[in-house]
């Protein structure tokens, strides 16, 4: 009983600091209703002239591409992007975590290096060698180094899932006539399922709020990602169109969410196993 008004207070204290991480989204989800002349002059969060034409008018896009396109174009490129990561990463875990090769501790020491090294130092000779292989204004630049294992964090997490898993069951697949790849598919795949379905929700989350990538490889219209779509409705006529890009903001956060709400459950285990030591 002595407890419950400190209780109370921490619970205040937690719902206010969630109302103001909260409002920015809640603003755009209100003004996205609003008519484009309303969205910076009415006082309230709820729109006096409720509207979905900035929906409609969004949607449409401007110029002969749709919003469409560009959802379509970053479902391809996520889509790709987490098979890609969830293969290749989860074959370099494998190998780390349980295969015996020459220099395999350096090796995992020099992956764990290039978590260290910013993106932005290796732009530069990554976008070199994609234009001299005439990569430009295509998804395979934002798509190829995901089949390659270039994501060391997702290296390094299912690494350290897979060395939860005990040896005893390879032992017995060895016993019972499985071979190196045959217990990473029948064996180690299954038990790393929450490793491997955080790899997935990662991918896509990052891979779809991208921005920085997809705009140094990306000049075509027709190849614009939700991200790139966004930025047309502030600069490609010479005016801006508020009320189109926060109703398209709103749908472009549909799909992170509803992800991370079905898959929250397995985002949480995969973290959290990785991190113990068994």
């Amino acid at each position: 009983m002595n407890n419950m008004p400190n209780q109370l207070v921490r619970h205040v204290v937690n719902i206010a600091v969630s109302a103001i991480m909260l409002y920015p989204l809640i603003w755009m989800l209100s003004s996205s209703f609003k008519l484009p002349e309303h969205i910076f002059t009415d006082k309230g969060l709820w729109p006096e002239h409720f509207t979905l034409n900035n929906y409609i008018a969004g949607w449409k896009g401007l110029g002969s591409q749709t919003f469409g396109l560009f959802f379509s174009n970053s479902l391809i490129v996520s889509g790709l992007s987490i098979a890609g990561n969830v293969v290749s990463c989860s074959l370099a875990a494998y190998a780390f975590a349980r295969l015996e090769f020459r220099f395999k501790t350096p090796l995992f020491a020099l992956m764990l290096m290039t978590m260290m090294l910013p993106h932005h130092v290796t732009i530069i000779p990554q976008y070199v060698i994609f234009n001299k292989l005439d990569w430009i204004n295509t998804f395979l630049p934002l798509v190829v180094p995901k089949f390659t294992a270039a994501e060391g964090f997702f290296v390094f997490l299912m690494v350290q899932f897979i060395r939860n898993i005990p040896r005893e069951l390879d032992k017995a697949a060895i016993v019972d006539g499985c071979g190196p790849i045959q217990i990473y598919w029948r064996l180690i795949l299954p038990l790393a399922l929450p490793a491997l379905v955080t790899t997935a929700i990662f991918t896509f989350i990052w891979t779809w709020n991208d921005f920085f990538s997809q705009i140094i490889y990306l000049s075509k219209t027709q190849k614009f990602t939700v991200s790139l779509g966004l930025r047309v409705f502030l600069d490609s006529s010479g005016e801006s169109s508020f009320g189109s890009l926060f109703a398209m903001s709103v749908l472009s956060l549909v799909p992170v969410f509803t992800i991370f709400v079905f898959f929250q459950r397995f985002l949480i285990e995969g973290l959290t196993s990785g991190g113990v030591k068994g």
